[in-house]
């Protein structure tokens, strides 16, 4: 089986909240897609994909195969709890689920983007986002949040995207971004290029999760563009595979102790 670097989040979640993020190493994929590439719609080979598929759930030992979404920079966040025989092909389009079930995987794919792990403290509900600008802009973090009884009670792992030294968008981005903002510093600098700005998607996230009531935050250390070995980045390559970032309830066994 081919060498995995997967990153295992460092945060204070319970045991048997498990989660993992995937890096370029560990599958089978070649040349821009080398070799951990386990999304579909990039125009990597179908069986490359399928097996790198297969890799991932077989080293992480998974019961199920992880809901892979069709992510259109949306808000919508799908409800897995809620899926039965009677959804299509066309309700798994969205950029972002939830479960409380055990045993169900949920993942989102990224390459610049910023992913995003939701859960509580007794880790009875959890989330993976996909909140590129778009999604930050337009409520994505808010719409996971909405999801949980209790905003205080969640702990939020910001997993690697582009990083802030990076990530230069114009004006009109800029403004987008503005919006429901309440803190309008310390999360974009201009750039030394003219009209041009670089945005922190990892402050900017932790400050949106903070207006919607999330305090404990952690990750965010990363940076998808310059790590070249380690990351996938789409502004970098162009043409590229994906990281995935799941996260799954794992079955607690009642061992009969109070």
């Amino acid at each position: 089986m081919p060498q995995h670097d997967w990153i295992v989040p460092d945060w204070p979640a319970p045991p048997h909240i498990r989660a993992v993020c995937t890096t370029r190493s560990g599958g089978v994929s070649q040349g821009v897609y080398k070799s951990m590439n386990p999304a579909g719609h990039v125009k990597d080979d179908v069986q490359d994909v399928a097996e790198n598929r297969l890799l991932l759930q077989q080293g992480l030992n998974l019961s199920s195969s992880p809901q892979w979404l069709e992510q259109i920079h949306s808000t919508k966040i799908l409800n897995l709890d809620q899926i039965n025989n009677n959804f299509r092909n066309n309700d798994f389009k969205a950029d972002g689920s939830t479960t409380t079930r055990e045993e169900t995987v949920c993942v989102v794919m990224t390459a610049d983007c910023l992913p995003v792990l939701l859960t509580d403290r007794k880790g009875q509900r959890i989330a993976a986002i996909h909140a590129g600008w778009r999604g930050l802009a337009n409520g994505i973090l808010e719409a996971g949040v909405s999801h949980f009884s209790a905003a205080e009670d969640i702990l939020a792992w910001l997993g690697p995207a582009i990083g802030p030294e990076k990530f230069e968008v114009g004006e009109e981005v800029l403004d987008k971004l503005s919006v429901g903002v309440k803190n309008k510093t310390g999360w974009f600098q201009e750039s030394l290029n003219s009209g041009k700005w670089l945005v922190d998607l990892y402050t900017l996230a932790r400050l949106r999760l903070q207006q919607a009531g999330v305090s404990e935050i952690y990750g965010g250390t990363y940076c998808s563009f310059s790590d070249e070995e380690r990351f996938f980045s789409y502004r970098r390559q162009g043409v590229c595979g994906r990281m995935a970032t799941l996260i799954w309830r794992h079955h607690q066994v009642d061992d009969g102790q109070t």
